[in-house]
Parts: C-alpha cells; structure tokens; sequence
C-alpha cells in the first residue's frame, strides 16, 4: 500500500495533517524550498515539528528543492547536516550539485528526487538512482502506463502526486516568472502567471488542480511507493480534509463516492478537478477559481490546531542515597533519566500524592501522562525540591521525545572550484534551430553561417538531410516512457548512420546515451546548471560542454566554467498539452502567439509529439558586448532560433558578428519589469 504525503505549510497544518492520518508530511524551512510564500518553518520549530511527527509515527521530509548559487552551497551543506541532526527522515532536492555535496557531507541522509528534476522516465529514475537518491517524485504529466512502466523499472522508490495544484510547464522548466517580473520560479519565487488571462482576456494557461480520487486501487496496483498530496500554501483545513478523505479511500482500496468528490471540491477547486495526464485525455483541463469555488471553501468548518499528545506511563523511585530516577514508557519506547539524590527532610517530607501531581504536569511537551499511570517508589522522611522534582520530569520528557542523530562523523564543508572547460581551447558557437530549413538555407547561402562550430537540429526532422561534422542533433526536452523513447532512440540511431556524433541533451535521464550510444554529449541550459558543482557532476559523466541556466549573470556562468545562451528568444516553457491546437487550430502550427494584458507576444512552436514550447516575446542578445563577455571568462556561446526566418537569422548573426547593438532585446542578468 503507498504511503499518504501531504504537505504541511506551517505548524497548525502539521498538526492537521497527522491527525488526518498522513503516513509522512513534507514541510519547508525558512530557505532553499520552492514555496517561498507558505510560512515555514525556523530551525527551532523544524525540530518541534520532528519530534511531534515522529512521537506519532509520521515521517517527515524537508524540502531543500531550490536551485543553489555556489555562494549559497556552505549554507545549503550546513543546514543538511542540522537537518540530518534533529532527526529529519529525508530531504526532497532539485539540484544536482547539492545533492552531490549532501551525500559527500551527510552519506547518512536520505535524498528524494524532487519533481523539479523533470523525470518523466525510466533514464531519468537511474539518474537520479546514481546520485544515490532513495526515491523519485515523478513529473505530474505521466500516464498510469508511463508511471507502472518507470516503477517497474526504477532501482529506488517512486513517488507521485495525487491531487493538487497543476503547472502548466513541466516541472523544472519553467522561465516565464524569472524572465518576465525577475522572479524565479526556480528559486521558490514564482509570480504565477500561468494565472493571467491571455489574448484578449482568455485564461489559456490556467489549469485546474488534479485529483486521482478516482483511480486509488491503479495507483495502488502502480507500485509507487508514495502518493504526494501538493498544497503548501493551502490552509490547515485544506490539509485535514483532503488527507482525511485520501486517508479513508486508501484504507478501504477503493475509489472516491459522489459525496466525497463534492467534499474536496469544496475544500479547494479551479472550476472542478483533472485527471487528464494520468488518463491521457488533455481537453478540458483549464480552470479558474470562481467566486462560487472561494464561497465553498469558506463553508469549510475550522480544524483545530491543538497538538494531540501521546499517552505514557511512568515509574519513578526516590530513595535514600541514590539520584532519583524516573522511567517515561510506551508500548513502544522506553527512557530512564537520573536527577538529584533526595536529601533528609528537615521538616516535611515528599508525600506520594504531591509527587505524582508535579511528575504528571507535561505541560507544554507532546507527552501526556495521568497520576494513576505513575508507579512511584518513594522511602520516608526524604525531600527533593520541586525544582528539582520538576527537572527530573523534564529531563525524561525531553529524551522520551528526542529525534537527535550523532553527527560527530561530519568533516566540514570543502569549497568547490570552478568546474568548467580547459581555457586554452578557444572560442566555441553553438547553435540550436527549431527548424532544420533555416539553417540549410543559411548554409547554402553561406556566409555569416560560418561563425556557427556546432549547429544542433531536431532529431525528429532529421530526415534525409546532409550532414557533416558540424551538425548536431538535440533532444525534445520530454521523451515520456515507452513508445516516445523507443522512436528517439531509433532515430538516434538513423542519424549515427548520417554520421552524427554530438548531441545536445536537455534532460539527465539523456545522457545515457554516451554510454549507450557512444554520443558526445553538450548539456542544455535546461538541466538548471546554477552551480559549480552540477557542472563538476555533468563534466564527470564525460559531457564535453554544455550551458548554464539562463537565469545567471555573467559572473556566475564565469565561476562555473561552462557556456552561456547570447543570442535567441529564450524558451520560457515546455507544456504537455497543444495549445496551439486548442485555441488556434492546427493551420496555425507554429504560427501562434500569446498576448499578455501589455501587448507582448510570446511565440508558440511544437515539440514532439504534440508538446508546446512558449517563447519569450524579447530576443536575448549580447552581439555588442564582447568586452562584458570576454571579462567574464565567457568562451562557448550558445544561440537558439526559433521563429526566425532564415533572412532574419542571416541579419542576427551578422549584427553579432560586427558588433552591433540592436534595440528592445534581453540582456543576460538583468530581468524585465515586474509584471
């Protein structure tokens, strides 16, 4: 049976949560987790809250799943091992550097894959295995069949989300906050405005939340080992009836009745519920939260935020000549503490009453103890001081309830260098174009096109073009297991036949395809590489270059060693469902745009199969900055045309080539108004 997570944003939620019946909840701390907005939780109170989860049973996992600048990774590393020290089950974790400095500083801490890691098949499970990660949270757009197929095949546990809030961008891939209002969703920061209405008022981008009430005993079959509900934002009461129902349909391995199905609509809805990925069947998944939605969810009655606390009997002995001793025990947990010798009574003596009375005051502990579970040994004409009376009870509590780990293993932190390229090799230009014409147009007209080393196409449009040691192919940035990665993989081996031999991968379930395929291997800038580290990682499993995130600046790609995107529009994100399709029609494929409430247009090109890709409505370019670049250490730059024409194109490299400034375009580092 898969364990019920769900999701705790604050302390009154944690208590809901377990009371509900989660078998482990997730909450954040005050950094590094990617929902900046819930309230959180502060060191003192992540450790209150170990201690509570723990006293019931209830695991508990931490999100540490931000992207990392190095600056921030002594701090990161720090807080995994005080993480590890209050007795914290495992940490959920995004980026690859981190990870590898976790396990080098704390090997004793479990690691979960967070979903931001878009693994969305079986290679990108082994991926995550190999970093030595425990569990997996696979990417919300899988089917049932994608998700029994990457279990079966997955070494470690499989974790996936069961009802909540839905991005519209795979996981992991989205820019559109970072680019447009400076605030990352990467970085726990996201504005949301997939929540923004679009082309005249439409809200195109909005998906309603899912929920698999309907589908328990397939999940149960599935053989992932945790069923994830999403929500740390949401209210305590959010969490207490969703769990509570999750709780009942799970215990009983059935589906959800008619009644229930109302219930967690009016707990929290856009408009009604999707189960659209998990049943492949995309059309009507958009929703917004209407008023009649927000009224149902203020009917909701109030839960209550008092702690439950766990019954304990006790044993205490007093007696002449030797520390008084108390012994707090459960069925399932037993501690003895000493305290102060008793002394001979001056005037009155201990009376066995007074005693059980101040031992059985637990007070603010999650410990409960009644006067008639005390055993107590008490000689006469001995006298301890309350005070005294009072810390031997404390004492006991505080062990009874301890989560802490030894942690006298750690060596320190040991900071990281620069991971990149040997300097001495030269200038390098890449190139990704989303339509192979364009760039064979350029080539035969020669030219400016001359300045590309390595240009990247589609893999799936290869076709029967020319090749030659300057052409490359990429990877779609999705290949979901199955039928999806068998076609890559043919046609992985149709262009190794043309004489391909680069390849220009965007997932890390990809590269596998050096050892498997003997491919050398560049790394797109949307395997998040935020750091030195996961550049050190990717650099170790033979990547011959690749490119940073495209939210650094200038002097963080420098630090990290490794190539920078100065020229395109950036892709800002990849959705699972064709929007083109829906709202434009196919006669308008690749055609379409969205238009925000300020006019700008946001281009919209297919990915394999039927998978969207929105682009920024600005270029990228930095053709007249050299001097910024070169001081920066900059030597590999990347460039990606998309709507381009091939005349437009000709004129883009030729003003890089000459140094020209252009006017309203993105400069690297420095992000648009906020929206």
């Amino acid at each position: 049976m898969p364990e019920l997570l769900s999701p705790c944003g604050d302390y009154d939620s944690l208590v809901a949560a377990v009371r509900a019946g989660a078998d482990e909840v997730y909450v954040g701390g005050k950094s590094f987790n990617a929902r900046a907005g819930a309230r959180n939780f502060d060191s003192g109170e992540l450790h209150r809250a170990v201690r509570y989860c723990h006293l019931h049973k209830v695991k508990i996992y931490v999100t540490v799943n931000t992207l990392i600048y190095d600056r921030e990774m002594k701090e990161l590393s720090d807080y995994a091992l005080f993480l590890y020290g209050i007795g914290v089950d495992a940490i959920i974790c995004t980026d690859v550097g981190a990870i590898s400095e976790i396990r080098r500083r704390v090997p004793n801490l479990e690691i979960h894959a967070s979903t931001q890691m878009s693994v969305h098949n079986g290679y990108g499970a082994q991926f995550a295995a190999s970093l030595g990660c425990t569990r997996v949270v696979l990417a919300r757009e899988l089917s049932y069949e994608n998700i029994k197929s990457v279990t079966e095949k997955c070494s470690i546990e499989t974790e996936v989300f069961l009802h909540g809030a839905l991005c519209v961008c795979h996981s992991g891939q989205c820019l559109m906050s970072s680019m447009l209002g400076g605030r990352s969703g990467n970085r726990g920061e996201c504005a949301q405005p997939c929540r923004l209405p679009y082309n005249n008022g439409r809200y195109i981008l909005s998906l309603r939340d899912m929920s698999l009430a309907n589908h328990i005993r397939e999940l149960c079959e599935s053989g992932v080992a945790s069923l994830k509900i999403e929500g740390r934002m949401k209210s305590p009461e959010y969490v207490y009836n969703v769990t509570r129902i999750y709780r009942i349909l799970l215990d009983e391995y059935r589906d959800c009745n008619k009644a229930e199905a109302q219930l967690l609509q009016g707990v929290f809805s856009r408009g009604g519920f999707t189960d659209g990925y998990f049943k492949m069947s995309l059309a009507k998944m958009t929703g917004i939260r209407s008023e009649e939605d927000k009224e149902k969810s203020r009917e909701i009655e109030p839960v209550s935020n008092k702690p439950d606390k766990i019954s304990v009997r006790a044993k205490a002995k007093i007696t002449a000549g030797a520390p008084s001793e108390l012994t707090l025990f459960s069925p399932e947990k037993r501690v003895s503490v000493l305290g102060a010798v008793p002394q001979p009574a001056q005037s009155k003596p201990l009376v066995g009453a007074e005693v059980k009375a101040r031992l059985a005051k637990m007070g603010a502990t999650f410990l409960s103890l009644r006067e008639e579970d005390i055993e107590l040994e008490l000689e006469d004409g001995l006298n301890l001081s309350p005070a005294e009376i009072n810390n031997l009870r404390r004492m006991a509590a505080d062990k009874f309830e301890d989560t802490s780990r030894d942690i006298s293993f750690d060596g320190g932190y040991i900071p990281s260098t620069a991971a990149g390229y040997n300097k001495g090799t030269g200038k390098l230009i890449t190139a990704q174009f989303f339509d192979k014409d364009v760039y064979f147009t350029l080539r035969r007209k020669g030219g400016c096109i001359d300045m590309i080393d390595i240009a990247f196409l589609p893999l799936m449009m290869l076709e029967d073009c020319e090749t030659s040691g300057k052409i490359g192919v990429y990877l779609p940035p999705v290949i979901a297991e199955g039928t999806e990665t068998e076609t890559v993989e043919r046609r992985l081996e149709f262009a190794k036949s043309k004489g391909v031999r680069k390849l220009l991968v965007s997932n890390v379930g990809q590269f596998i395809y050096k050892e498997k395929m003997g491919f050398e291997i560049y790394f797109d800038f949307r395997l998040n590489v935020f750091n030195s580290l996961t550049a050190k990682e990717l650099f170790g499993r033979g990547a011959a270059g690749g490119i940073v995130s495209a939210e650094l600046t200038l002097p963080m790609a420098r630090d990290i060693g490794a190539g920078v995107f100065t020229l395109g529009r950036v892709p800002l994100m990849i959705t699972e469902r064709c929007f083109i399709k829906e709202n434009f029609g196919c006669e308008n494929c690749n055609k379409a745009s969205l238009t925000d409430r300020r006019g700008e247009k946001f281009p919209i090109m297919r990915e394999y199969l039927h998978r969207n890709v929105i682009f920024n409505s600005k270029l990228t370019y930095m053709g007249d900055k050299a001097d910024e670049l070169r001081r920066a250490g900059i030597w590999h730059e990347h460039f990606i045309f998309s709507v381009e024409d091939a005349d437009t194109v000709c004129r883009l490299l030729a003003s890089r080539k000459a140094g020209r400034s252009l006017g309203d375009v993105r400069r690297i580092g420095k992000r648009e108004a906020k929206a």
